[in-house]
């Protein structure tokens, strides 16, 4: 039973960063005990440009026999001999993902003492597993993976090279790619998903199997379109412990809503001001007024950084001056939403080139930023931590450096005209501040003159004579001496 995870790197971000993840030395080869037999960890090949490490678990199939406490005896003689001859000591199953969960369970759960810095950061990854079970063939393989930002390669294996015409095994040589991913979701991805596709499990699955898969499939379960199919087979068909994990997995989907869903509520809220002239809601409102300064800038290849369900990407499509949009999230279930919005996977070729989602975080530098006309900031700010702020800055106006940015942010001045906002109350809880537009216009000049640009503002929404517009919007675009030097 074999897996390798390979990345790649350079001098600045070296693949060997992999051993510090894993918490395994490139150079060591180790082994651990487990169970059923023996796991090993090496790796082929470690430098700074690309680092694969492997795991091989030798599976003892007496010792899987016995340690079954009996089950299979006493019936065919053949099924007294399939204890011993069977797929379990080649094929990814529950035993390998135990063994991923025992060997790399620091990885797993992103912590790295040596270099806190790492965990958190998205990586290349590829994964292979040569022999995978796959009951639901490689279509189901992909409906698993995809949705979680993975690019899928499930290649049937056949049941006989020598005889084609025998058909394809249910087993697949499984290959994923991803750029956007952090070696901690995908070693939990990998926890969850080799026994659901396997179909099976090697050991007696007990009610504390429902917080081991709430805690895998943290932050990815709760919004994945094959929610029910997973958590049935994880749970091998328990339909109480199905039941279970199902309705706390809701009840995590409803208190974990993703930034744009907040703001939908903030619009909801909004609306009730004027309710009877029913004015265009405020969300409406901030949407146009970013196109209107994107189409102002000229720019044709846009980033929304923060893009949430995709609301404003969507808008992005539907205007053929914008020939590259990228969306860009930290919240895999919130890119998800947005790919079904904008309906990827129907959309003609020619409009789905247009557009890309990824997975990311703004407090890190992103090489996959760079180069772009615009980049947007649409209410987003305001969910970081003020300590976290100066490495958004960097990593947007110093690393990746677009032409333009237009960043939006509410202006908390405003809040005293809604009558159902409490005193003193920010507009949602996940807001870690609101500005002034005093404290809003200081930050924005501040970070143009770090950044070599220039800053204009605008109102968003009805500006009121005392205390301005609900939403403030600032358009930062490069001096051109800096433009030019870039």
């Amino acid at each position: 039973m074999f897996l390798t995870i390979s990345t790649s790197g350079d001098a600045a971000h070296p693949a060997t960063d992999l051993g510090y993840l894993l918490h395994k030395h490139p150079d060591k080869a180790q082994r651990f005990s487990t169970s059923y037999g023996t796991a090993h960890v090496f790796y082929p090949e470690a430098d700074e440009r690309r680092c694969t490490a492997a795991l091989l678990l030798d599976i003892d199939p007496v010792a899987l026999v016995r340690r079954g406490k009996g089950k299979g005896r006493g019936g065919a003689p053949d099924a007294a001999l399939a204890q011993y001859v069977n797929d379990r000591p080649y094929a990814a199953s529950s035993l390998l993902a135990v063994a991923l969960s025992s060997v790399f369970s620091s990885a797993m759960r992103g912590v790295c003492n040596a270099r806190p810095d790492l965990p958190e950061r998205p990586r290349p990854l590829r994964v292979e597993v040569p022999a995978l079970p796959a009951r639901g063939g490689p279509d189901l393989v992909g409906r698993l993976f995809a949705p979680l930002g993975w690019a899928v390669t499930a290649e049937p294996v056949a049941l006989d090279t020598a005889f084609p015409e025998w058909g394809d095994s249910r087993y697949v040589r499984l290959i994923l790619e991803s750029d956007a991913l952090t070696l901690a979701a995908a070693l939990r991805h990998l926890y969850v998903l080799l026994p659901v596709l396997d179909d099976a499990k090697h050991y007696w699955v007990s009610p504390d199997e429902v917080d081991k898969l709430l805690r895998a499939g943290e932050g990815w379960l709760a919004g994945h379109p094959e929610q029910q199919l997973i958590t049935t087979r994880y749970l091998s068909r328990r339909w109480s412990l199905t039941r279970q994990a199902t309705e706390q997995l809701e009840l995590l989907r409803l208190a974990e809503a993703d930034d744009s869903e907040v703001e939908e509520i903030d619009n909801a809220v909004e609306e009730d001001t004027e309710t009877e002239s029913k004015p265009t809601p405020l969300s409406v409102q901030r949407r146009e007024a970013i196109l209107a300064a994107l189409r102002d800038s000229g720019a044709a290849r846009v980033l929304d950084l923060g893009c949430g369900q995709g609301q404003l990407v969507q808008a992005l499509l539907k205007d053929a001056r914008f020939t590259e949009i990228v969306g860009l999230d930290v919240s895999t279930r919130a890119l998800t939403i947005a790919g079904r919005r904008l309906k990827l996977d129907r959309i003609g070729e020619r409009q789905a080139s247009r557009v890309k989602l990824v997975q990311g975080s703004l407090a890190y530098t992103d090489n996959r930023l760079k180069g772009y006309d615009a980049a947007v900031l649409s209410e987003v700010i305001e969910h970081l931590d003020l300590p976290r702020l100066p490495a958004l800055e960097y990593a947007v106006f110093g690393h990746a450096r677009p032409r333009t940015v237009v960043v939006t942010t509410p202006n908390v001045e405003y809040n005293v005209r809604w009558e159902t906002l409490p005193a003193g109350q920010v507009r949602h809880g996940d807001h870690r501040f609101e500005w002034t537009r005093e404290e809003f216009r200081a930050w924005a000049t501040a970070v143009a003159e770090r950044h070599g640009y220039e800053v204009g503002f605008r109102p968003v929404g009805p500006e009121d004579p005392e205390v301005g517009p609900p939403t403030q919007l600032a358009q930062f675009v490069i001096k051109r001496k800096e433009a030019t030097a870039a």
